[in-house]
Parts: C-alpha cells; structure tokens; sequence
C-alpha cells in the first residue's frame, strides 16, 4: 500500500508518501506556509485559508500523478485555531491560528475574554484555542453573516480533498478548541460541554459535528480515499514513538511540546490532557515559543548585518557553531525563551540572567537560547514526575 500524509503547520506544509509494503518513506516534500494575513493588529495572527489549500492540494496532486495508486490520504495540522465556513463548506473568514491573541484583551471584572471564558465554563480555556477565539468574535460581532460552522485548517483541507460540504472531526482537533469534556472517569471521550458554553453566553451552534474515532470523510475526484484529521501532537506521537507506554516525545517546532501516553485522565497545572486513541490520553506540556525563540535569535543578527550594510544567507549555521563552542564555556547565561507568555500567565516574559563581562557573548547567547528551550520543557516534565514518583 501507498499512502500520503499531509501536514498543514503553521510555518510548513509537507506531505509524505509511504510505501507501507516496504515500511519505507518513498518522497517527502516541505514547503513555506506564506499564507499569513496582515491585519493591522499586532494581537491577531491570521492566515488565508483558500491558499493553504491550495498549496496543500498541489502537493497531493503532484504525488497521485507520479505515485498512482494510493491506497489513502492522512492528514494533520496546527490545533486549536478556527476557520468558519458557509453552508457549502467554503471558507468565509481567515484562519485565526493557535497564536492569535485576541483571547487575552481585557473583556470584564478586570479580566481577559479567555479568563472569563475560563472560569464561566470551570476549564483551562487559554488564548489562541478555538472557543476563545470564537467567544471573543461573537461579543465583537466578528462572525461572518454567512458562516455556519467553524473547524480548523486541516480539518478544512481534508473536508475539501474529501469532496464534503461539512466537516467531521476526530476528538483530538475538537478538544483542542477547549469547551469538551474529555473523560468519563475512565477513558477519553469529546463531548461538548453544552450547559458550561450556555453559562458563559457561548453561541454553540458554531461548533462542529465530532466523530468518535479515526473515520473515512470520503474519496478525491480520483477515488483515493480521505480520512479524518487528527491534531498534530497526536500525530508526532503516533509516527514518532515506537514503545508508547514506556516514551516521551520531545517535539521542538514553533512552540515546543512534552507528550507522554496516559490510560487515565491526569489534572496538573501546567499541563494539560488530550484525547489520545481508543480511549486513551495525551499528557502534554506546551511552550509557546520553542523554535521560535530561536528564529528570534536568528532574526536579531539578520537586523544587525543588514544594518551594517550587508545581508548573511546562513545564520543559523553560524549560530549552530556558536551554540556548540557555547556548550564548553564555563559561567553559562541564564536566558528563560518564555517571550509569548505561558498558557497560564500570557504576560509573562523570558529574562537573560546571569550576564558578566565575561559571558556576554554571541556564543554564550546562542547556547543560553537552546538550553532555555529546553528548560522549560523540563519544568513541564518535572511537574509530571514530581505526581507520579
């Protein structure tokens, strides 16, 4: 069998094709998702959905017409974020992603949109996840006259690719939007939680149709079968981790996740727990700026060559040798990446700590980035273990 997987991030789109005969990777294909919209608003972070599927579609085209047949599609993406549709499943407002800020203005009692989404509704509902998103869109009158549903952008791209006018979500996308109960006591369930949204004053007719579990929307024009997106933290576990029960998966993209196998619902404070397979749980812990701090880093010295009169290709090769010669360094900085916030302090800043005239280099910079990419990441894992001892 020959099967594609297709991954809408939100910096990249790839597809993957699979010889499952062979248990080989056949092509794989990345390329830029430039689909963010400007808005005018250093808060909103949207992006077109009409040409992410049309990139996205371009990549499957180009696979079916070299490696024809395939036996089945699979596709991922960006959680949490919203698109609304219209009765016809076509899109009518852009892709409000996962970093869209919106959820954390002030909305009332001297709280955020999100807060109060939060405690109205007895969950963690953070800014950027779907019913926030959609809560602060419907007291702005923000929605769409013509929009029916909302789901996300990977959701949207398999619905079109399935030739269905609505969309079906599996539980790993629709808990991401916050607003579901996801267990029973026992195993992983996603059901909305209808009388929590009707407290908070949530329109909840906007939200999607959810499945039980992995599903086939439907065929292409070309008879190739489409199955229901899962969220792409499940699907990093899925395809990275051979021995699930005894694994973590460390996943560093543009934030950074923590993913551990769970067969009960876990409550923590830091992290939060996901709807997994058959039942089971997620544990995961999510940093909002994991690769992305690094990207900062690499911007900083791209604005300070072009300043100087000149522009540098490769500046994170040169940061990759400086991170290295960092390592060996004695007297480290001490740098938090925690610079969008956290899911449960928005406000809250990263820090350089520790500077000395010793210390206050490009190489002891560069170290100081990774090491605090991967120290929050610890934090999460430590809180986790701190319960389970």
């Amino acid at each position: 069998m020959r099967t594609i997987g297709l991954d809408i991030g939100t910096t990249t789109i790839c597809a993957v094709l699979f010889d499952t005969d062979a248990g080989r990777t056949v092509e794989t294909a990345v390329i830029p998702n430039d689909s963010f919209v400007e808005t005018g608003n250093s808060w909103e972070k949207a992006q077109n959905p009409e040409w992410i599927l049309s990139l996205a579609a371009g990549l499957v085209k180009s696979f079916l017409d070299r490696y024809s047949p395939v036996d089945g599609i699979g596709v991922t993406g960006q959680m949490h974020g919203i698109v609304y549709l219209d009765s016809n499943g076509n899109a009518v407002s852009p892709l409000y992603t996962w970093q869209d800020a919106r959820g954390d203005l002030p909305f009332a009692k001297n709280q955020s949109y999100s807060e109060y989404l939060s405690e109205m509704s007895n969950s963690r509902i953070a800014s950027g996840f779907g019913a926030a998103t959609h809560f602060y869109n419907q007291q702005n009158r923000l929605i769409p006259d013509s929009a029916k549903v909302f789901c996300t952008i990977h959701d949207y791209v398999a619905m079109k690719l399935a030739q269905r006018s609505k969309p079906l979500l599996h539980p790993s996308d629709a808990a991401s939007f916050g607003l579901y109960k996801i267990h029973n006591g026992k195993r992983a369930i996603c059901v909305l939680d209808e009388k929590a949204g009707e407290v908070a004053g949530m329109d909840l007719s906007f939200f999607p149709e959810v499945g039980e579990d992995y599903t086939c929307l439907g065929c292409t024009a070309g008879g190739v079968p489409v199955y229901s997106a899962i969220g792409d933290n499940q699907a990093s576990f899925i395809g990275s981790v051979k021995e699930a029960g005894q694994s973590i998966l460390l996943n560093v993209g543009t934030g950074s996740q923590i993913s551990l196998l769970s067969e009960e619902y876990y409550q923590g404070d830091k992290l939060e727990t996901r709807p997994y397979l058959e039942g089971s749980f997620l544990v995961v812990g999510s940093s909002l700026c994991g690769g992305r701090a690094y990207a900062l880093a690499k911007q900083f010295f791209d604005e300070f060559c072009k300043e100087a009169g000149f522009e540098y290709t490769n500046t994170y090769a040169v940061l990759d040798r400086l991170a290295e010669k960092g390592a060996d360094l004695p007297n480290p900085l001490i740098i938090s990446t925690k610079f969008s916030g956290t899911r449960q302090n928005p406000l809250e800043r990263g820090s350089i700590s520790n500077i000395g005239i010793d210390n206050f280099t490009p190489a002891h910079f560069s170290t100081g980035i990774l090491q605090g990419i991967v120290n929050e990441l610890y934090e999460l894992y430590c809180e986790y273990t701190e319960k389970h001892d």
